[in-house]
């Protein structure tokens, strides 16, 4: 057996070398504001990556000095967050978010305002430290029942989702963050939540390519550094696998019809789709075999156990012969090529700054955007209320994606601008009259998001209207139904400043 001058054999190096590259593909999520001793540990033994989520960040200080301690025992270490900013953000969990999310961006249809938000955000993220964003989604949200997508998509247009992810993906990575375009092969035509179940999109190969790939073209155009896998049946393109495990898809499709070679990430592997069906160990095994480069996991499993599953489940395949070794090799050295890209200040130098989009300055770029995405119906005959009004909160159930941390509506914004506002949340069959009573002789403001999948809302707002014609309805989903109330306001998003925008109307600010 050969020695090498460090005393080490030339299997041990392999070995090495194989348990390095295991955990090099791997983003694992931890809980904290502040790094574990084993997050901290594994980064020295080959860890290339972490994921960052609301429960880690409570301050924009607090997540500089994480990352900072993040790049002490590893300099080149990619930090990812999932910051789509709209209804999911991270960086503004606990106060919702700064700027407007796809949807409204996508209302007003304004690429040059796209990237100037993007770049925006990109700024602030790489401010703290954060290099690789989990955004834009560039699905296409043509099935109006998706409770997944909704909101996050720019809309059910694929050339104005082109479009707009093209623009999202230069604006974010010219302030130096890698961006990673989601959630391929497009995760728009569905019914079923990927967290809970597996979905399936029955379209022919047609559909697919004028509708799901076009966006996915048009940020591979535009240089996106990485790609976020779905994890959907499309049996057209596979009948037996999810998109996530097959080469199919990732290998034969992305890599080699549309001519991807950046980074392919997978979405949350704890997530039922795959963690109820194939588990996340095999799952994780299957999805590099696929082609897929990095492997997501840690919103719901955040620990070195995990971490530890995954790596010894990826060693143990190589070994078995079940996994090439080569296949897992060239996964690792594609994060760590990211890797070298953002720390190499390559990033920032890649792609000019946006201009600024109708003389909009940085600070306020939020804001405005979310004031251009309104859409107000029955503004001849209404009077903008001087009075405290009371605000309906009808609250779905959340999906995971978005959480039930991040505050929402138009409370808050009403409460400064018309002192004495109260708010009420509501959910479920037959709380229209139970609205009423909490409302008494005040004005009523009704904030509903996607009424047109809610029964319940629908029915809530039926009650309200009969009784108090002069409601006001915020639609702070995607505008489905059709709009009605004495002042109708579509958001196009749940964004702290869409309920900002909204609440200047009312109160004729």
């Amino acid at each position: 057996m050969t020695t090498l001058a460090s005393g080490t054999t030339a299997s041990d190096s392999v070995k090495d070398g194989l348990t390095r590259d295991a955990l090099t593909v791997l983003q694992p999520g931890f809980p904290g504001t502040t790094a574990p001793d084993w997050l901290l540990r594994r980064l020295g033994e080959g860890l290339a990556s972490v994921g960052l989520f609301g429960r880690n960040i409570a301050s924009l200080e607090q997540l500089s000095s994480l990352t900072a301690q993040l790049r002490s025992e590893r300099d080149d270490v990619l930090v990812a967050i999932d910051e789509e900013g709209g209804d999911v953000t991270r960086l503004e969990a606990r106060t919702g978010s700064s700027f407007p999310g796809n949807h409204a961006l996508g209302a007003v249809d304004d690429v040059d305002l796209t990237r100037a938000v993007a770049h925006e955000l990109g700024r602030r993220l790489a401010e703290c430290g954060v290099n690789l964003n989990w955004a834009p989604s560039a699905d296409v949200n043509s099935n109006p029942s998706n409770p997944v997508i909704g909101v996050r998509s720019f809309g059910a247009d694929p050339e104005l989702v082109a479009r707009h992810t093209a623009a999202y993906v230069t604006g974010l990575q010219s302030a130096g963050v890698a961006a990673c375009t989601k959630h391929f092969p497009g995760h728009g035509d569905t019914a079923v939540d990927s967290h809970h179940a597996l979905p399936r999109i029955d379209a022919e190969p047609t559909v697919l390519e004028q509708r799901e790939l076009l966006p996915f073209r048009a940020a591979i155009a535009a240089g996106t550094r990485a790609v976020m896998s779905a994890h959907i049946l499309v049996p057209t393109l596979d009948p037996d696998h999810p998109a996530t495990l097959s080469l199919r898809v990732l290998t034969d499709l992305l890599r080699g019809r549309l001519g991807y070679d950046g980074l392919i990430v997978t979405d949350g592997m704890e997530m039922q789709a795959i963690a109820a069906t194939y588990g996340i160990e095999r799952g994780s095994v299957l999805a590099i075999a696929a082609g897929a480069d990095a492997i997501c996991v840690g919103g719901g499993l955040a620990d070195d156990e995990t971490v530890r599953r995954l790596r010894d489940a990826l060693v143990g395949a190589v070994r078995s012969g079940e996994l090439p070794e080569e296949r897992l090799a060239e996964a690792a050295e594609r994060v760590r090529g990211l890797a070298q890209w953002t720390a190499s200040g390559a990033a920032a130098a890649s792609e000019p700054a946006p201009a600024s989009a109708g003389g909009v300055t940085r600070v306020d770029v939020g804001l405005v955007a979310a004031r251009r995405a309104l859409t107000v119906t029955g503004t001849d005959d209404f009077t903008p209320l001087t009075e405290a009004p009371y605000v309906a909160l009808l609250t779905p159930v959340a999906n995971i994606a978005v959480g039930d941390e991040t505050p929402w509506g138009v409370g808050a914004e009403l409460v400064r601008l018309l002192p004495g506002t109260e708010t009420g949340g509501f959910a479920g069959e037959d709380v229209g009259d139970d609205v009423l009573n909490a409302a008494g002789a005040r004005r009523i403001v009704v904030v509903v998001r996607d009424e047109h999948r809610h029964p319940w809302m629908a029915a809530t707002l039926d009650t309200l209207l009969a009784a108090r014609p002069d409601t006001v309805v915020v639609e702070m989903g995607v505008p489905q139904a059709p709009p009605r109330g004495a002042l109708h306001i579509a958001t196009h998003g749940a964004a702290r400043v869409c309920g900002q925008a909204a609440a200047e109307v009312v109160a004729g600010a």
